[in-house]
């Protein structure tokens, strides 16, 4: 037994500790409470696909890659391409890039680190995954802080700094109330009582098992965390080619790098997350419009219009003939399969 083990339990953490007991969410990635630490690939893969993504949206997508590539070793071997096409729609496609690089690393190297600061090394890992790994995989005691948390602890201690500067006093509270012991499951449940009871909108105060260690439910708890003036997003327009011929579009892969990087697209005039492109287009003749399709990206709002042309010449460049009948397992991003359909609905 060391000295940690009979280090005093937080009012805060004994409390949720108790309460995660009965109402934590049951998740595919998650181990029950008290129970034995889950499979580190699984929290890992989890916590890269949940970054700036629902549980909801990332369920479906964690049971795909499981069946898949259920080690970390199966996802190192696996074909980047068939990786790529298997996250296309979960958005943030840096993710998966980085995913394929961390597994390889972790292939040759024998397995996951175990460390906070040796898995703050792999790609795509920054502080957050990496505290929330080695609390959650390897029960280590870390400081976690996601968005759930950071409006939970601004809101238990009355944080009224505005964010981002907030976020030193949130983390330096969350670090006094996290135990030495089961600081997984302590995370875990700040995360579920982000997520179910202390919420952005319409707290609910009377089920929550801190509320009587809550400052900010007294001066009203929507009032945190204190958020900047949130800036309008720019618009932009801009057009993708749908260029079909006998029953198959004209797919290109996007430049490794920025936007949507290394995945199959349709051609568009050149637009990237840094500017617009030059609007010409692949081919001469005769375009026909199909309409237009928006998606918002994080920091900036797309239009983008879908010219058409059929039987055309083939076009220079590299690319490759797809079947329209199979047009779903190309792995196009969310932006390029709503243009797909739209093209596809004339």
């Amino acid at each position: 037994m060391t000295a940690s083990d009979n280090a005093p339990v937080p009012p805060v953490a004994k409390e949720l500790l108790g309460w995660y007991a009965s109402h934590a969410r049951d998740l595919p990635w998650r181990a029950k409470p008290g129970r034995a630490a889950p499979d580190p690939y699984h929290v890992w893969l989890s916590e890269i696909m949940l970054q700036q993504t629902t549980v909801a949206a990332v369920k479906p997508y964690f049971a795909k890659f499981i069946q898949a590539w259920p080690t970390v070793e199966a996802l190192a071997s696996a074909a980047e391409d068939d990786i790529m096409a298997a996250w296309a729609g979960l958005g943030y496609y840096s993710r998966a890039r980085n995913l394929v690089k961390a597994a390889k690393a972790m292939a040759g190297h024998g397995g996951f680190p175990d460390s906070e600061t040796a898995l703050r090394k792999l790609p795509g890992v920054g502080d957050y995954t990496a505290a929330a790994i080695a609390a959650i995989a390897f029960n280590q005691r870390t400081v976690v802080v996601d968005a759930n948390i950071e409006r939970v602890v601004a809101r238990l201690f009355a944080i009224d700094t505005p964010l981002p500067a907030a976020r030193k006093a949130i983390r330096e509270r969350m670090d006094a109330i996290t135990p030495d012991q089961r600081a997984g499951d302590f995370a875990q449940a700040m995360m579920d009582l982000g997520s179910r009871i202390c919420t952005a909108r319409n707290p609910q105060c009377l089920l929550c098992p801190l509320s009587s260690h809550c400052a900010g439910q007294l001066a009203g708890p929507e009032r945190f965390p204190v958020k900047p003036a949130r800036k309008a997003k720019p618009q932009r327009k801009r057009t993708a080619w749908w260029i079909e011929r006998d029953g198959a579009v004209w797919l290109v892969r996007r430049p490794g790098l920025g936007m949507l990087g290394g995945m199959r697209a349709l051609p568009d005039d050149g637009w990237s997350a840094r500017g617009d492109g030059t609007g010409a287009p692949p081919l001469a003749g005769r375009w026909e419009q199909r309409g237009a399709v928006t998606h918002v990206f994080t920091h900036f709002a797309l239009d983008l219009t879908v010219q058409a042309s059929l039987n055309p010449a083939i076009p220079d460049g590299e690319g490759e003939w797809w079947s329209l009948d199979k047009i779903d397992a190309a792995g196009l991003p969310t932006l390029f399969a709503k243009a797909a359909r739209r093209a596809m609905s004339d």
